[in-house]
């Protein structure tokens, strides 16, 4: 199918919004020792206590809470423990070989990162405002087939994926890679991926013409 592209802007940022709930707040806090947190508490007055409960720790103990608290019904004991040490020296949320785990892995990377001052990596992720007609079918794989079209060759989901990108595989993967994909109204829709996918820098063109080509499995006989 033939699609026309718009792209409306294309943003950097370094903390998603939501991506922790009040409720998650006063969990971490008993998590972490700290239970008189109370119901009337402020979100922000939650964030600072937690900060403070976390300081009591070491970055990699407190790494590895935070990630029994998120992912503990992903990953192990020994994979947490793994985890929690290498997030203090990589970008974990680019590098982790699961990639269903980079959006909850940024979320706890960069909570960690303003926890401790800047003592874990930081990380980054784009937010991606487009238009698309027709308005029909969209998918996070048809999005990442689309934007194919303006992304630098250098890209890395043009690296990896590319049998995927030209139809030729099927793209699984896309579910991971886009980690939000919301319809703002009309024709309009807003992504959330991870720098490492795709970066400001990578846009080539603003407005574009492409023509998607879908994997077809074939008929067993």
């Amino acid at each position: 199918m033939k699609y026309h592209i718009i792209i409306n802007s294309v943003k950097t940022i370094d903390a998603l919004e939501n991506a922790w709930s009040k409720a998650d707040y006063v969990q971490l806090l008993d998590k972490f020792g700290f239970e008189d947190s109370g119901e009337n508490t402020s979100e922000k007055e939650l964030i600072e206590l937690l900060f403070m409960a976390i300081s009591d720790f070491e970055p990699e103990e407190a790494a590895a809470i935070i990630l029994d608290y998120k992912l503990s019904d992903k990953l192990n004991e020994n994979q947490i423990e793994q985890i929690s040490h290498e997030m203090l020296l990589d970008k974990i949320s680019e590098e982790y070989a699961d990639i269903s785990l980079h959006h909850q892995l940024f979320n706890i990377n960069q909570l960690l990162y303003k926890a401790f001052n800047g003592t874990f990596p930081s990380a980054k992720a784009t937010i991606v405002e487009f238009e698309i007609t027709p308005n029909k079918d969209i998918s996070k794989e048809v999005v990442l087939k689309v934007l194919n079209a303006t992304l630098a060759n250098s890209n890395v989901i043009k690296r990896l994926f590319h049998d995927a990108l030209d139809g030729k595989e099927a793209f699984n993967e896309a579910e991971s890679i886009i980690w939000d994909l919301k319809y703002t109204g009309e024709t309009s829709y807003t992504l959330i991926t991870s720098e490492y996918w795709m970066s400001r820098d990578e846009f080539t063109n603003a407005e574009f013409d492409v023509n998607v080509v879908e994997f077809e499995e074939d008929d067993e006989d």
